[in-house]
């Protein structure tokens, strides 16, 4: 049997794995974490530095236009549209990296570019504002 200490959400477990053969059998046994005199700092501490942006931008959003919002967390890797610019339904408007793939974010509809409402380089939630459209 081979042990392995695993870590969750700041927690350690002992896990036994056992190789399995043609008699063998499976027994599962709950482990208590191990007593640690030290302290297990959770993985959700931020440092300063990386910590989450309060507002994506300072432009507040404009009466009567279209906001398109993330479809996904990620990473706006760039714009491909600017503040003014005429756009058709369907042209892309920025791209988004998430999970190590770049996804273009596509105008619902005709319109404006009324305001880019994140920088380049922001990591946005779902839901987040991107763009407004009039």
């Amino acid at each position: 049997m081979k042990k392995y200490r695993i870590t969750i959400n700041g927690q350690s477990y002992e896990v036994g794995v056992e190789e399995l053969g043609v008699s063998a059998s499976v027994a599962s046994v709950p482990v208590a974490p191990p007593a640690s005199t030290t302290p297990v700092v959770a993985p959700s501490v931020l440092p300063a530095a990386a910590a989450p942006v309060a507002a994506p931008s300072a432009a507040p959003a404009v009466a009567g236009a279209t906001t398109v919002k993330a479809p996904m967390p990620g990473t706006v890797m760039s714009f491909k549209v600017v503040q003014g610019q005429a756009v058709k339904k369907g042209d892309v408007l920025l791209l988004l990296e998430a999970m190590k793939m770049e996804n273009e974010i596509v105008a619902p509809s005709d319109g404006t570019v009324a305001s880019l409402r994140v920088p380049q380089g922001a990591a946005v939630n779902t839901g987040d504002p991107l763009v407004d459209l009039s």
